[in-house]
């Protein structure tokens, strides 16, 4: 399992592997120089290297790299942007001239095969700095030149616990994560500054690290995607794999309806049934012809109706795809809540219409739920629950998903570049897709396959985690035929068949359960 760790949290580790096993710190930062040194030469067999470092233990890392690149025969340039160093860090540049490197105070205009940035790691603290920014604007410059960028960490300028990158960032083609993979690689810019996220395991050791529920979230992978996905056996029926229920759209929105369907019909429920508008519900005449279609309300928008709402039957239901914003909404959602019996996903305009009409009950509404909640909220509808700004969202996704998990009771599905998923104990992150998902629709084919996992085998944390993890599968399948720009939301469905098909596979090859 790839655990995902916060700039604190991969203290707290070195801390511990310092302190309590007894390896110095001296030790680590040799291990760490040395898979730099490893990758660096992978990178780049041949041609000059630059290593620019900073005044902190990754600047250390950076400064055992470039002596072991000279003592390799490799010609190597460094520079350091720091006026304080670190003790480990000042006895390694003491190395690295006694080895014949070359330090410069400013980034040569040179050429180079390979520069390694070493200028901050887990200890970026984002600040304007005049200096830092023309390091990095001169990094990335050179990578224009034909120079590849290799960061320890994470790119220099990127905030290791969210990914922001406030005054710009490295933009590097390999980052080599020492001891656990950063948050911020793999959230918001980090995604785009990364580039390849490789992990060198240096012997660093995680706090209660076999403890059920001790707090790193970790990355999702096809194996563990695959191993949620139950064997289909043959001798099985449609009422062996439950019923999806998708309670969605307006006139205005036909399209959620339509999309969080066909997406339900793909993700292995044995019945789908669509509850829209009955004035909408012609439009959907064999648009889904194996779904059953069930009259809402009357009229064209969502009007509350405790009886058909009732009948929605056990199972996964989800619910507020393109209802628009409204009182009569939120009374189903709350409706829902308290009466549905299985797993009910909460979308778009149910999160919205909770957010405005019951902003002052939401605590009672979810101490009253009586079954599984998942919410799928992006980080403004978020913002509009939880009553944040959505900058601070954006910074803190990971700790206030985990917050109103744990004390609502829900899973939390925070959509982003990359999805976090929580239950308020464990957290997942997803890492698939393209940038060709931030289009309308996609949240709506999001909250279908959720409904249709959930609906034939999964509870609530597994189904969104797996929901996210083949949604953007899918993406990356149809974005390497028809590109980015033309990805539509219809194309995910389309290859939702492959994505399933490509994390059973590897069940297959590991031994898992397919």
């Amino acid at each position: 399992m790839k655990y995902v760790l916060t700039n604190a949290q991969m203290r707290e580790a070195d801390k511990f592997t310092i302190e309590h096993l007894g390896v110095p710190a001296l030790e680590l930062m040799e291990r760490a120089g040395n898979a730099l040194f490893e990758a660096a030469v992978s990178l780049a067999p041949t041609g000059k290297i630059l290593c620019v470092m900073g005044g902190g233990n990754n600047g250390g890392d950076g400064f055992v790299c470039g002596r072991l690149l000279l003592l390799s025969g490799r010609e190597v340039d460094g520079v350091l942007i720091a006026k304080k160093r670190s003790h480990e860090c000042e006895l390694n540049l003491s190395e690295f001239v006694m080895n014949g490197g070359k330090l410069h105070e400013e980034i040569p205009e040179n050429d180079y095969a390979l520069v390694v940035d070493c200028l901050f790691g887990t200890g970026y603290t984002p600040r304007e700095d005049e200096r830092v920014e023309t390091a990095i604007r001169r990094i990335n410059a050179l990578k224009k030149r034909g120079a590849k960028i290799l960061s320890a960490d994470i790119p220099s300028g990127v905030c290791g616990d969210n990914g922001c990158a406030y005054y710009g960032a490295v933009d590097a083609d390999v980052t080599l994560c020492i001891g656990e993979i950063k948050a911020g690689a793999v959230l918001g810019d980090g995604l785009d500054h990364s580039g390849d996220i490789l992990r060198a395991d240096i012997g660093i050791m995680l706090p209660d690290f076999d403890c059920e529920g001790n707090g790193y979230a970790h990355l999702l992978e096809d194996s563990e995607i695959g191993a949620l996905l139950p064997r289909r056996k043959r001798n099985t029926h449609k009422g062996s794999y439950g019923r999806a229920s998708v309670i969605a759209g307006s006139l205005q929105y036909t399209g959620a309806a339509y999309l969080s369907t066909a997406a339900a019909l793909r993700s292995g429920a044995g019945y789908t049934a669509l509850y829209a508008p009955k004035g909408v519900l012609p439009y959907f005449m064999l648009k889904v012809p194996e779904a059953l279609l069930v009259p809402l309300c009357e009229g064209e928008q969502m009007r509350f109706d405790e009886e058909v709402l009732s009948s929605v039957p056990q199972g996964a239901a989800a619910y507020g795809m393109g209802l628009g914003v409204s009182e009569e909404v939120a009374r189903g959602a709350e409706y829902l809540m308290e009466n549905h019996q299985g797993t009910l996903v909460l979308d778009a305009d149910a999160l919205n219409s909770l957010a405005e009409y019951r902003a002052e009950e939401l605590e009672t509404i979810f101490q009253k739920k009586g079954c599984e909640v998942v919410i799928t909220p992006h980080p403004r509808e978020f913002a509009r629950l939880t009553k944040r700004e959505v900058k601070e969202v954006l910074e803190n996704g990971i700790s206030l998903a985990k917050e109103f998990a744990a004390r609502h009771g829900v899973t939390v599905l925070l959509k982003g570049a990359s999805t976090i998923v929580t239950d308020g104990v464990r957290t997942a992150i997803s890492a698939t897709g393209t940038a060709g998902q931030a289009k309308g629709g996609s949240g709506d084919v999001l909250s279908g396959v959720i409904a249709g996992l959930c609906a034939s085998a999964l509870q609530g944390f597994d189904g969104a985690c797996a929901g996210a993890y083949l949604c953007g599968r899918a993406a990356e399948l149809a974005t390497r035929e028809i590109g980015e720009y033309s990805l539509a939301a219809t194309d995910v469905i389309a290859y939702l068949g492959r994505a399933f098909l490509s994390v059973t596979e590897h069940a297959h090859e590991r031994g898992g359960k397919h």
